[in-house]
């Protein structure tokens, strides 16, 4: 309790609070956009119930990761050594959960590029896809990024109690965003294409940095901020031509 009370009175820990709650919510946008376009794929009913779960599962996965810190750290210590590069558990689950990100995401592409030919899409339709189909893929992709989140907050504070208050934080800013961004990417379809080669962006990431190659999150969402801004020119573009038909 005197820890806790001193880490209260302590600025630095504030600072570190701070900087990792922003650095846990972009960490988290990744898991969000995933669970957005995965979640509309539901039929309406049952939407809004897996995304609390996923996001719920997530803040669950988090937080026993933290009790297990020992153990975490450990993740990082190397297995094998292949083309020069020590692999180690967090390589191989991030190269594990980026294959699992590319497949789904190229699945969902090529579902919306053509999508009479739904016969090889894991979750072609709202009418095959399943509450429990779409949280458990939703599960695989909350162990991937919950390993990074974690193994990011051990590397930048020793205090389990910052760790445990910037995962809640994060996971809730994340339960009250899903269901507006879920609903935004609904309504604009190009943003659905957008968001996919997003997460095919993210998935080669996470396989990047597995293979030790490390790619600066700041490149990716700097990216990902650009494409999202040309995007939003184009919709106010396509608004301005419907409402100058309109007038005619």
């Amino acid at each position: 309790m005197q820890d806790i009370v001193l880490l209260v009175q302590d600025p630095a820990a504030w600072i570190a609070l701070l900087t990792l709650v922003v650095m846990e919510v972009v960490l988290g946008i990744d898991n969000l956009v995933f669970i957005s376009i995965l979640t509309n794929k539901l039929p309406e009913a049952q939407r809004v119930p897996a995304r609390r779960v996923g996001i719920g599962l997530a803040l669950v996965l988090r937080l026993l990761l933290l009790g297990t810190v020992a153990w975490i750290v450990q993740l990082t210590a190397p297995l094998f050594t292949a083309f020069g590069h020590g692999y180690s558990w967090k390589d191989l689950i991030l190269i594990a959960g980026g294959l699992f990100l590319v497949w789904k995401a190229t699945k969902e592409i090529h579902h919306n590029v053509d999508p009479e030919d739904d016969k090889e899409d894991f979750i072609a339709s709202s009418a095959t896809t399943t509450l429990t189909a779409a949280i458990g893929q939703i599960l695989i992709l909350d162990l991937v990024f919950s390993v990074d989140s974690i193994i990011t907050a051990v590397g930048m504070t020793d205090h389990l109690p910052i760790m445990v208050t910037s995962v809640i934080v994060a996971v809730t800013v994340m339960l009250v965003a899903a269901t507006p961004l879920a609903n935004f990417i609904e309504k604009n379809p190009t943003i659905v294409m957008l968001a996919l080669g997003f997460l095919l962006m993210i998935g080669m990431t996470l396989i990047a940095d597995g293979m030790g190659f490390h790619v600066p999150k700041g490149y990716i969402y700097a990216a990902m901020a650009f494409s999202g801004l040309v995007e939003g020119l184009n919709m106010l573009a396509r608004r301005k031509r419907r409402s100058d038909k309109s007038r005619q």
